[in-house]
């Protein structure tokens, strides 16, 4: 794959990376500087691709790599005068409850979620990406849904 290609690739996935980066890392900055590192690491190791239309897996296990080491090391610099990390906001359009909802998931299980239903990936392609056995995901995601559909009700019977 030519240079070219893979930056039209990685300039089509954006939104994606964006989705996927929101779902680990609750600061917007820190989601856009997780995704330009994560185009930098992959621009820099894109002869390691073994396969061209395992691009896209590829470049979304750097990201979450990448938001992993964010976290780290947002936990070592803590500072005292920090202000309160900001809500994710959802995107023009989407329900809110929805999104209320899916982010009080734990992390591991939010992620697959968002994989699945909003990127459209199967199971065993979220498996290799998230480098788990494919019961795992399944699993994951099955709970998710059981939480996602307790507190959804539980909402609207407050309402």
């Amino acid at each position: 794959m030519t240079r070219e290609e893979f930056e039209r690739r990685i300039i089509g996935m954006q939104d994606t990376l964006y989705r996927v980066a929101s779902t680990i890392l609750p600061r917007p900055c820190d989601r856009e500087d997780a995704m330009q590192e994560c185009v930098f690491r992959a621009l820099k190791k894109r002869d390691s691709l073994r396969d061209d239309r395992a691009m896209q897996g590829w470049v979304i296990r750097i990201l979450i790599n990448e938001c992993y080491v964010m976290l780290r090391r947002s936990l070592r610099e803590r500072l005292t005068d920090e202000l309160p990390e900001p809500e994710p906001q959802p995107d023009p359009g989407a329900n809110p409850d929805v999104f209320r909802a899916l982010f009080s998931l734990k992390r591991d299980l939010r992620l697959p979620l968002v994989l699945h239903y909003v990127e459209g990936y199967s199971v065993e392609e979220i498996a290799r990406i998230l480098r788990t056995p494919a019961g795992t995901v399944k699993s994951r995601m099955a709970r998710a849904r059981k939480k996602l559909k307790l507190q959804l009700e539980e909402e609207a019977r407050e309402r």
